[in-house]
């Protein structure tokens, strides 16, 4: 199974995604449950790849939860570090995450998801790591990093915008004192944005595990798709995403047992050929900063 469950919709109240089939009340029991939930229907179905992050609300503290009282010991489990959430736990928070790459902001959260999830933890990110991050010249953060890795550690990062290109061949070129740094990307590539394929491609041959993210453009290819796009438009356009040769692995982001097996059923499906969907990249992501909080 070369699926992956990001917990990116379910550990907090809002979201830039759309078609987040939660209910109107989302306490934090509320969305603890409908995770425990998903998790339980993915494990079923044979997924044993979980990817969170330290914004993603309380997802960590969910998954963490969830393994113990499960007692899986078969689950694959990435998270990232970069950006924090001060959403308060509020659908209408002018600020929901903060994003800041910098030794004090990896130290702190190293420690607070080793915390939760300990030696569970077999991929640890850069969360939405941009070629003009300060990270490439933050000397002492690099050390730090790279004492990671060399410990046995595999780190990665994910990448966002028009320029992830850039971002993935400066990330995977990253040494220290002869130690390659990032073994791991996971970028946005989808039908409207897939920009960043020749340089995942890159990454494959020379041994990086690629990941993709956004596979459903953060959901509009599931409640607003092109209509070129054949229905099931989610499970089509999630089996595009398989069928690119460099791709290892692949996130999909189901709220409920219904979308979870919705997204899975690309797993079954052929080849098929489709019109070229793709929007300029700047303007692609110039709507997906559009997008609301829902």
């Amino acid at each position: 199974m070369r699926f992956t469950l990001g917990l990116a919709a379910l550990g907090r109240p809002a979201y830039l995604n759309l078609g987040r089939d939660l209910p109107a009340n989302r306490a934090v029991e509320t969305l603890r449950s409908r995770t425990w939930d998903v998790l339980d229907a993915a494990y079923e179905a044979g997924v044993r790849r979980v990817d969170t992050a330290r914004s993603y609300g309380r997802a960590e503290e969910f998954l963490a939860c969830w393994l113990d009282a499960r007692g899986h010991d078969d689950v694959t489990v990435s998270s990232k570090w970069g950006y924090t959430y001060v959403g308060a736990w509020r659908m209408d928070a002018e600020v929901h995450e903060v994003k800041e790459h910098s030794l004090t902001r990896f130290r702190t959260q190293w420690s607070e998801s080793r915390a939760l999830l300990g030696s569970r933890i077999a991929l640890y990110q850069v969360h939405s790591l941009t070629a003009d991050s300060p990270l490439f010249t933050d000397e002492p953060l690099l050390d730090a990093l790279a004492e990671l890795a060399d410990s046995g550690r595999r780190l990665g990062f994910s990448t966002s915008g028009p320029a992830q290109a850039d971002a993935i061949r400066r990330g995977l070129a990253l040494e220290r004192g002869g130690v390659t740094i990032f073994t791991a990307v996971q970028s946005t590539w989808n039908l409207l944005e897939p920009s960043a394929g020749p340089a995942l491609a890159e990454a494959h041959r020379a041994g990086a595990h690629v990941a993709i993210k956004e596979a459903l453009a953060n959901g509009r290819l599931a409640v607003e798709p092109p209509p070129a796009l054949p229905e099931p438009s989610d499970a089509v356009a999630l089996a595009a995403a398989l069928a690119q040769p460099w791709a290892d692995t692949v996130l999909i982001g189901p709220v409920t047992r219904a979308q979870l097996v919705s997204n899975l059923r690309a797993a079954a499906l052929d080849p098929i050929d489709l019109p070229d969907l793709a929007e300029p990249a700047a303007e692609y992501w110039a709507a997906r900063s559009r997008l609301p909080w829902t």
